[in-house]
């Protein structure tokens, strides 16, 4: 994360609800985990940012009570796990979740698989560049995973220079 900063200032970081879960359910008892995990699911089918935080503290307020090494691990992935909220309700699925990049791995370790050994760096690099080409023009043309006018709509600041046919960016606030 310090990494993000640093390249990218200004950068929310958005963890994976999926991988969080897995990792708050580890910290309590087998039984209680399909409770603690519908709290937690309760919390991302809020209709809005304000309601997200108050659910977020609802659960927290709940956790407390039975699982308190739970509750704290949940307080200190708060702002990782509500990065989403700031953002237009339209694309809260995109951002919480990072089913693109587990799909994207997956095909770069099935088609990496399939050759197995590779003779030197440059073929291990050459091949992953070539799924990566791929995967792009795939997003660019056919598949994409926000329109241009939902991530335009996103934007906190409008980039300098922006093409005019794109809607003016909403000035979202937390």
């Amino acid at each position: 994360m310090e990494a993000i900063g640093a390249v990218l200032p200004g950068a929310s970081w958005q963890r994976c609800r999926t991988h969080y879960a897995r990792n708050l359910l580890s910290q309590v008892p087998k039984s209680a985990q399909p409770w603690v995990a519908t709290l937690l699911r309760t919390i991302f089918e809020q209709p809005d940012a304000d309601a997200v935080q108050a659910q977020m503290s609802h659960v927290l307020d709940a956790l407390e009570a039975k699982f308190p090494k739970a509750a704290a691990h949940l307080d200190t992935a708060q702002a990782d796990l509500l990065a989403f909220a700031v953002f237009p309700r339209e694309i809260w699925r995109q951002i919480w979740s990072n089913n693109p990049q587990e799909r994207l791995n997956k095909e770069i370790r099935r088609r990496t698989d399939v050759v197995g050994i590779f003779p030197d760096r440059t073929a291990v690099i050459r091949l992953v560049g070539a799924v990566l080409a791929e995967q792009n023009d795939e997003w660019t043309e056919a598949r994409r995973y926000m329109s241009r006018e939902l991530l335009a709509k996103a934007r906190l600041h409008p980039i300098d220079g922006e093409s005019d046919n794109l809607a003016q960016p909403t000035e979202l606030t937390a």
